[in-house]
C-alpha cells in the first residue's frame, strides 16, 4: 500500500487529537497489525474447512462452498473504498470498531448458522466488516504516529497482508482441530472484540471530513461481481447454457456498464473509470489481479488436495502451504533492489514466470509426489509472488500524482480481493467440472455427486481411491489452467508496460 495515504484517499487530518509530533499511544500499531491479521487471515483459513464444510450436516453443492469462500471475499473487495470514506466522513476509531463489531457479529452468525443461507449472510456481514477494518487500521496508525517514524510503521503494516496469510492457514488449521467448521467462526468471535477493546483504549480520535460515500456506486460494483461470480460458478452444475448462468453474465456486464456511467458522472465516484486510461496503472492492476488469482486459487485447491490426496490432517495441511508464504515474508522487501538493477519488465516477467511456472509444476505434484517437490514448486511460486506485489504496487503508485496516492491504495486492495475471489471462483468451476467426468460411471450414477464428500458417500468403500484419483487428477488439471492463465496475464502486463514506456519517452 502506498505510504503517507488512506485507502479512501484522504491524508490523516492535522487536527486529531494527539498533539503534533507526539508519540503515538503504547502497543497502538501492534493492536492495528493484529486488526489486519485478523481480516486478512480470514480470506486464508477458510480454505481449509470446504473439506469439513463438504462433509458437514449442511450438505452444500459445490458451487455453494465456493460461495462460502466467495462472499466474504467479494464483500470486502468492493466495499473496502467506501469503508475508507466512511472513516473520513464518521471517524476513522469509530468506523473502526464498528467494522471490528460487525466482523464478530457475522462470524457469530456464520458459526451458529443452521443452513447455507444463514451461513452466506454471516460471510458477507463479516465481509462488511472486514472492509471497514483494513483501510482505517492504517489511517489511524498515519494519525497517530510522528512523521519520522511514519514509513517504517507503514511498512510493518503493509507487511501484516502477508504474515495474515501464514496465520490464517496456521491459525485455522490448528483451530480446526477441534473437527468443526463452526470452530474457525467461532474462534473470530472474541479475537474481534478483544482487538474492539484494545482499540477503544489506545486508538486516538481522528477530525472528520465532508465526503460523500456514493453508496449507489458501491452497490453496482457490488451486484456487478456477485452477478459474474454467479455466471462462473454455477456453469458446471446448471450448464453453460442455461438461464442462471446466461443471466448472471449478461446482468454482470451491463451492472458494470451502469456503473461506470454512474462513476463517471459522480462528483466524488468510488473509484474514477477514467483512471485506467493510463496505461501503466491499468497494466499494473491487471498484474496485481492476476498475481492474487493465481495465489488463492491455490489456496483454495490446496486445503483439499493435500487433505485428500495425502491424506494430511488440517493443521498439518495449514503448515504445508507455508513455503508458499516463506518469499513473501522475507524477500519483498528486497524485491525493489532487484528492480533498480534489471528493469521494470525484467523484474515482472521473472516474477510471472515463477508465479505461472510454479503453479504448473504443482500441476504435476500427484498423490505419489513427495512433499519436498511439492514444496518446491510452492517456494518458487511465492518467489514470483514476492517479486510482484512490490513490483505492481510502486507501478501503480508511480502512475497517479501524490494527491492520489490513496485512490492508488484503494485500488490495490480492490484488485487483490477481486483476483482473489475470481481464483477461487474459476479453480473450483474447472474443479467441478474435471472432477465429476473424471469420475467412474458407477460413482457419477449414484447420486450424480459433485464434491468429493458427496462422491465419497455415495460410492462403496472399495471406489474411494477412485474417486480420490479423480479429484486429484482434476485439482492437476485445475492448477494447469490457473498456471496458463497467469502467464498470458503476465505476458498482456509487460505488453502494456512496455507500451507505456515507449509512449511517456
Amino acid at each position: 500500500m502506498p505510504i503517507h495515504a488512506t485507502i479512501s484517499g484522504h491524508a490523516p487530518a492535522a487536527g486529531g487529537r494527539p498533539a503534533p509530533g507526539s508519540a503515538a499511544p503504547r502497543g497502538l500499531t501492534a493492536v492495528m497489525c493484529a486488526c489486519v491479521v485478523l481480516v486478512v487471515g480470514m480470506v486464508a483459513a477458510i480454505n481449509l474447512a470446504v473439506p469439513l464444510l463438504a462433509s458437514s450436516g449442511l450438505h452444500p453443492s459445490a458451487s455453494a462452498l465456493i460461495w462460502i469462500v466467495d462472499t466474504y471475499v467479494v464483500v470486502f473487495a468492493c466495499l473496502v473504498i467506501p469503508g475508507g470514506a466512511a472513516g473520513d466522513r464518521f471517524g476513522r476509531k469509530g468506523v473502526l470498531l464498528a467494522g471490528l463489531v460487525l466482523f464478530a457479529g457475522g462470524a457469530l452468525l456464520s458459526a451458529v448458522a443452521p443452513d447455507m443461507p444463514l451461513l452466506l449472510a454471516g460471510r458477507a456481514v463479516t465481509g462488511v466488516g472486514a472492509a471497514a477494518v483494513l483501510p482505517n487500521t492504517l489511517a489511524v496508525l498515519l494519525l497517530a504516529v510522528p512523521a519520522e517514524r511514519r514509513g517504517a510503521a507503514v511498512a510493518t503494516w503493509a507487511s501484516m497482508t502477508g504474515i495474515g496469510g501464514v496465520v490464517g492457514n496456521v491459525g485455522g488449521g490448528a483451530v480446526l482441530t477441534g473437527g468443526s467448521w463452526r470452530w474457525l467462526f467461532a474462534a473470530a468471535v472474541p479475537v474481534a472484540l478483544l482487538l474492539a477493546a484494545l482499540t477503544g483504549r489506545v486508538a486516538p480520535v481522528s477530525a472528520r471530513h465532508d465526503r460523500r460515500l456514493d453508496p449507489l456506486g458501491a452497490a453496482l460494483l457490488v451486484a456487478a461481481s456477485v452477478a459474474l461470480l454467479l455466471g462462473i460458478v454455477q456453469g458446471p452444475e446448471q450448464g453453460w447454457g442455461s438461464p442462471v448462468v446466461v443471466a448472471g453474465f449478461a446482468c454482470s456486464a451491463v451492472l458494470f456498464a451502469v456503473w461506470t456511467l454512474v462513476e463517471l458522472r459522480a462528483r466524488q465516484p468510488l473509484l474514477d473509470p477514467r483512471l485506467l486510461r493510463v496505461p501503466a496503472l491499468r497494466s499494473a492492476c491487471l498484474g496485481m489481479t492476476a498475481v492474487f488469482f493465481g495465489m488463492f486459487a491455490l489456496f483454495y485447491v490446496n486445503a483439499s488436495f493435500l487433505q485428500y490426496g495425502k491424506g494430511y490432517g488440517v493443521l498439518r495441511t495449514g503448515l504445508g502451504i507455508v513455503p508458499l508464504t516463506v518469499p513473501i515474508v522475507v524477500g519483498a522487501r528486497r524485491s525493489g533492489h532487484l528492480a533498480r538493477r534489471i528493469g521494470l519488465d525484467a523484474t515482472l516477467a521473472l516474477a510471472f514466470a515463477c508465479v505461472g511456472g510454479g503453479l504448473l509444476g504443482l500441476s504435476t505434484s500427484g498423490a505419489d509426489t513427495s512433499y519436498a517437490a511439492y514444496a518446491g514448486w510452492l517456494l518458487a511460486t511465492g518467489a514470483g509472488v514476492a517479486l510482484a506485489l512490490p513490483t505492481l504496487s510502486g507501478a501503480i503508485a508511480g502512475s497517479l500524482p501524490t494527491a492520489q496516492a490513496g485512490v492508488g491504495a484503494g485500488l490495490q486492495a480492490t484488485t487483490r480481493e477481486f483476483g482473489s475471489a475470481l481464483g477461487v471462483a474459476v479453480i473450483g468451476t474447472v474443479l467441478t467440472a474435471r472432477f465429476t467426468a473424471a469420475l467412474p460411471p458407477d460413482v457419477r450414477s449414484a447420486g450424480h455427486p459433485h464434491t468429493v464428500a458427496q462422491a465419497l458417500a455415495a460410492a462403496p468403500a472399495d471406489r474411494a481411491p477412485a474417486v480420490v484419483t479423480a479429484f486429484t487428477s482434476a485439482a492437476d488439471a485445475g492448477l494447469r489452467v490457473i498456471g496458463v492463465a497467469v502467464l498470458v496475464a503476465g505476458a498482456l502486463v509487460l505488453l502494456q508496460s512496455r507500451s507505456a514506456g515507449r509512449a511517456t519517452r
